[in-house]
């Protein structure tokens, strides 16, 4: 039977937009195989080995098909597990052997416990009273939203605290009768949301992908790396930093317009009564939760993060607070996937040279110092994360880098901050973090509404992270040379 006429999609859009968006998927796989060829079968660079030549010859298409998104990012990676050993860059056994690294079972473990908070409903009880003691006035409610991201961010996937706490903001929204397109507290609310959320997210190895991936590939390729608390102390100026930029930003460019938000209170008191008595299970949640975050503090390194991650996990299962099928839906089993290709990839470049051999031919002909370098990666970082994903870009950086650390004389592991704090504060556009994605789905956020703001947002990050690597980091010991 034909389809019922109002389920009829009429695309609008001009002929041309239609053409460009169904060749774009043919024309960058076209690129990445002649990209493929043209490396490969060319001759020789001077200072590059066979191997070398051969894993750029894998690189390079990997990273047409991350920027452009012809395939999703998890299946680029299961092609680079592909091409490493057909293209002779290292064996299939030391290649596949890679994607047991220990951030990817870290990031597994952390996808378990995020929905052990959520399904327990031990986040959402912890929002709610944080919103209820301090959210009183329109000023107040405001912080109380853009701090309570940032802070959950510390702990939880950005994505999950964004997806979390958005239908609440928008609840407040609707119950104070904010229109679209009219209310600058909408636009401010939901911004709050978005960006706090975006900036918690670097403040340790719990708020998204980016850190585990980029310390995977640093750990593969040269064995160092950087303990939980010491990447947390590390980022912590940046983020103290960047909340008050952030704050003040959004109260300029979106001055409160309402006077009371007596709805609010009793919309959040409501949904803190509905929830009841804290149960039995988000007080066992929770101490789990308190004792894995102590394990990554004093055991991580002599554990390691994962092995500390998976107890945690196994205890939860133990415990019977999480069944499988409550957990099977917030783990993304394809970042996981991406990930192992990411490290094998980024390993691969390091053990043959051609990292190294990469950043003599691009950063390092534009830089004289590791400060420079550092600045240099940073702008890069920030500047694509607006436009793809945060661990695509440090996929695609992170093997240069390697090689600039070694140009410059910096520690490998150094590269990991310098790639995955700026890929983690993305402000200007929609698609730059899922909370920006999450927020514009709101209605009542236009793309002029987060350029300006956000661009303003993306410089500033830019000073702060070159600021902090060059004054404070050298306190904590991690050099960026001279």
């Amino acid at each position: 039977m034909p389809s019922p006429a109002h389920d009829v999609v009429i695309d609008t859009r001009p002929l041309r937009a239609l053409l460009i968006e169904r060749a774009r998927r043919p024309l960058a796989l076209a690129a990445a195989a002649a990209a493929y060829w043209l490396i490969a079968t060319r001759s020789l660079p001077t200072g590059l080995t066979q191997q070398g030549l051969q894993g750029l010859a894998v690189f390079v298409p990997c990273l047409i098909l991350w920027i452009s998104g012809a395939l999703p990012l998890m299946v680029t990676s299961l092609l680079a597990f592909v091409l490493i050993p057909w293209a002779g860059v290292m064996p299939a056994d030391e290649a596949y052997a890679l994607f047991g690294n220990e951030a990817v079972f870290f990031i597994l473990g952390v996808f378990i416990l995020a929905a052990a908070l959520m399904r327990s409903k031990l986040s959402t009880r912890l929002a709610l009273v944080i919103l209820r003691r301090f959210g009183h006035t329109p000023r107040t409610l405001l912080v109380s939203i853009f701090l309570l991201n940032a802070v959950m961010s510390f702990f939880m996937s950005e994505h999950a605290v964004a997806a979390m706490n958005f239908p609440i903001v928008m609840e407040i929204i609707y119950v104070l009768g904010l229109k679209k397109e009219r209310s600058n507290y909408a636009r401010a609310l939901l911004l709050a949301m978005a960006w706090g959320t975006t900036i918690g997210g670097v403040a340790t190895l719990l708020g998204g992908a980016r850190a585990p991936l980029a310390l995977g590939i640093v750990r593969q390729a040269t064995g160092q790396t950087f303990t939980f608390l010491e990447w947390a102390i590390a980022t912590l100026p940046i983020v103290l930093v960047m909340l008050g930029v952030t704050y003040v930003v959004i109260a300029r460019f979106f001055p409160i317009d309402v006077d009371r938000i007596d709805a609010a209170d009793d919309l959040i008191a409501e949904r803190t009564l509905a929830l009841g008595r804290t149960s039995l299970r988000e007080k066992a949640v929770a101490a789990v939760m308190v004792a894995t975050l102590a394990g990554w503090m004093v055991g991580g390194e002599q554990l390691g993060l994962a092995s500390v991650a998976l107890t945690a996990v196994v205890a939860l299962f133990a415990l019977g607070l999480v069944d499988w099928k409550d957990v099977e839906g917030y783990v993304s089993w394809g970042i996981l996937l991406m990930y192992g290709g990411a490290i094998a990839l980024g390993t691969a470049l390091a053990r043959t040279g051609a990292a190294h051999w990469l950043s003599q031919q691009t950063i390092a002909q534009w830089a004289d110092t590791g400060p420079g370098a550092v600045a240099i990666i940073a702008a890069l970082s920030i500047l694509l994360t607006e436009g793809m994903s945060n661990s695509a870009v440090v996929a695609m950086l992170m093997p240069v880098t390697l090689g600039v650390a070694q140009d410059f004389a910096i520690e490998p592991r150094v590269m990991a901050l310098v790639v995955a704090v700026p890929a983690g504060l993305a402000f200007a556009l929609p698609i730059g973090t899922p909370a920006n994605a999450i927020a514009y789905s709101s209605g009542y956020l236009k793309v002029r509404d987060m350029l300006l703001p956000g661009a303003l947002l993306a410089v500033s990050a830019w000073c702060t992270v070159n600021l902090v690597a060059r004054l404070y980091w050298p306190l904590l010991g991690i050099s960026i040379g001279g």
